[in-house]
């Protein structure tokens, strides 16, 4: 030791350490979250929150597989979650530190549940669905009154797709985002492994390929809400959250979300506890703050996804729960479908031929 350094370690222990505050690493989706979410959660607790984000689950997945990722809380979608837990990838909820589960909606928790057995390692944060937004001024002006903005036609059929290309159409830039809903358009299995019926999923991407201006899962909310592009394949509360800015701009340019009437992706983002998290009791804690009906409904206002938590229903925009587009009725809910797990291969080939979609190639 250097002697120099002896009367500062003689006061250290004299007056004592200096106190750390305590940390939470949180690793979410970008624009997902109330603005003051985290400054309210921090000073409930006293615990500083470090938040960073990400656009595509794949990122999260690369983050998680290489380990000692430094994250207490993540929130992967549901079919991301489902593989990861059996890959060791989550601890087991200690649900006895999360008294607010009891504010959970049974029945979306049930749904949830066919991706984590008894709910174990995951909690609900948000849920949506994948679709279609657009500018109805550009699209109107493009293919007409009768434009098809209700179905997967508006981008699927080339012809309409290259009289929209000089407006700009992007796509999700993840091939378990995408194909999915293309295979049950074609009339297969969502599920399916079949190389040929995937094959051709993709082959209706690279149909129009030269029209999608670019692939990307988060750069089209502000695109649309500036009018920079007229159609993105994208998730439900990006669109609106692009919608929102739109209007709060005042320049004239309206954003719209349709869920296309032949089906398409129903998922759940899930908060999950890494295995190796640094401080799970920390994540616990907020997890269970976020349940609280008022959190969630201040996330969802603000995000214009729905929650699971139906009290918070009582302070939800009307504008936000009673839009089927957002909280869809009965009749849209039993059309949509649940990602579905798929083997190793499926999963080569998916990438594969994404890999082709993206570069033409």
């Amino acid at each position: 030791m250097n002697l120099r350094q002896a009367p500062v370690l003689a006061a250290v222990f004299a007056f004592g350490a200096p106190a750390f505050a305590e940390e939470l690493h949180i690793y979410n989706w970008s624009d997902y979250i109330a603005e003051d979410t985290i400054a309210k959660f921090e000073t409930l607790t006293g615990i500083d929150v470090i938040y960073d984000v990400y656009d595509s689950n794949e990122v999260l997945e690369a983050k998680l597989l290489a380990g000692s990722s430094g994250y207490d809380l993540v929130v992967p979608t549901s079919d991301f979650l489902r593989r990861q837990i059996a890959g060791g990838i989550y601890m087991p909820l200690d649900k006895s530190k999360i008294p607010n589960l009891d504010n959970l909606d049974p029945e979306q928790m049930k749904r949830a549940a066919a991706y984590d057995a008894n709910n174990d390692h995951a909690i609900i944060y948000m849920w949506g669905t994948n679709g279609i937004g657009y500018n109805p001024d550009m699209v109107r002006e493009r293919l007409g009154e009768d434009a098809p903005v209700d179905s997967w036609d508006l981008i699927l059929n080339p012809e309409n797709a290259a009289k929209l290309a000089d407006c700009g159409i992007t796509v999700l830039d993840s091939a378990t985002e995408v194909f999915p809903p293309l295979l049950h358009y074609l009339g297969y299995d969502p599920g399916t492994s079949n190389r040929d019926e995937i094959a051709e999923a993709a082959g209706l991407i690279e149909a129009i390929r030269p029209y999608i201006r670019y692939f990307h899962s988060s750069q089209y909310i502000s695109d649309l809400a500036n009018g920079e592009v007229c159609v993105s394949v994208g998730f439900s509360g990006d669109v609106f959250i692009a919608a929102d800015r739109a209007e709060e701009a005042a320049r004239g340019i309206t954003v719209n979300y349709s869920i296309p009437k032949e089906g398409t992706l129903q998922w759940f983002d899930m908060m999950a506890i890494p295995a190796d998290a640094p401080n799970p009791d920390a994540a616990h804690k907020f997890i269970d703050f976020i349940l609280q009906p008022e959190i969630m409904a201040d996330i969802t206002n603000y995000v214009f996804y729905p929650n699971a938590v139906p009290d918070s229903l009582e302070f939800v925009s009307p504008e936000i729960k009673d839009n089927p587009e957002i909280y869809p009725p009965a009749d849209v809910l039993a059309n949509l479908f649940p990602s579905a797990m798929r083997d190793a291969r499926t999963e080569r080939d998916f990438t594969r031929l994404w890999t082709q979609v993206r570069t033409g190639q």
